[in-house]
């Protein structure tokens, strides 16, 4: 009996303090929510005027940090870009040198061209970055839409509102990490 009662209590310290540790513990929160390629996020973040911490959750939520991952659509490289969106990129921003292929296996490439592309969402959706991660995943024709119509007023509370389950389900998972990323990360 006496055994028994002293392993319930030796457990029940172990799982106290893994809980500490868990919820607690900078240390533990970071493990859990890296971020790859600070250089090129930071890099890009200022030639861009975005936040570091947007970029990196858009990254996290794309591919996890996958530079050579493709979805099911053929969204291409670390920020999942669509082909026809990346070829339109390069057109408008005048990246010189810049291919698909150079996008599907170049984490720099592709998190430059995925900032530009935030930085003109950014300007579309007048510095609303809820509405801005919206558009990256729906496109901004869908978003404008959605808003003109009254769908949709682009605030994070009435996200529910978005019509494309999928796009709703983005737009929560960016936030998330966003804030993640907002309290782990400040000095980023």
């Amino acid at each position: 009996m006496r055994k028994l009662r002293r392993k319930r209590v030796f457990l029940v310290l172990v799982l106290a303090l893994l809980a500490v540790l868990f919820f607690k513990s900078e240390w533990m929160s970071r493990w859990m929510y890296p971020i790859h390629y600070k250089e090129d996020i930071r890099i890009s973040a200022d030639n861009y005027k975005l936040e570091p911490q947007l970029l990196a959750a858009v990254i996290r939520t794309e591919t996890n940090y996958k530079p050579s991952k493709v979805s099911k659509k053929g969204a291409i490289g670390i920020m999942q870009i669509m082909p026809d969106t990346a070829d339109w990129i390069v057109e408008k921003s005048g990246f010189n040198g810049v291919t698909r292929d150079n996008l599907a296996h170049r984490a720099d490439v592709g998190i430059e061209m995925g900032a530009w592309y935030l930085q003109w969402l950014q300007k579309q959706f007048k510095g609303n970055h809820v509405a801005v991660i919206a558009a990256y995943n729906a496109g901004p024709g869908a978003v404008k839409r959605w808003i003109s119509e009254g769908t949709w007023d682009g605030q994070m509370d009435t996200v529910s509102r978005i019509p494309y389950g999928e796009t709703r389900h983005y737009v929560q998972r960016v936030n998330y990490y966003y804030n993640k990323y907002k309290n782990l990360y400040p000095e980023f």
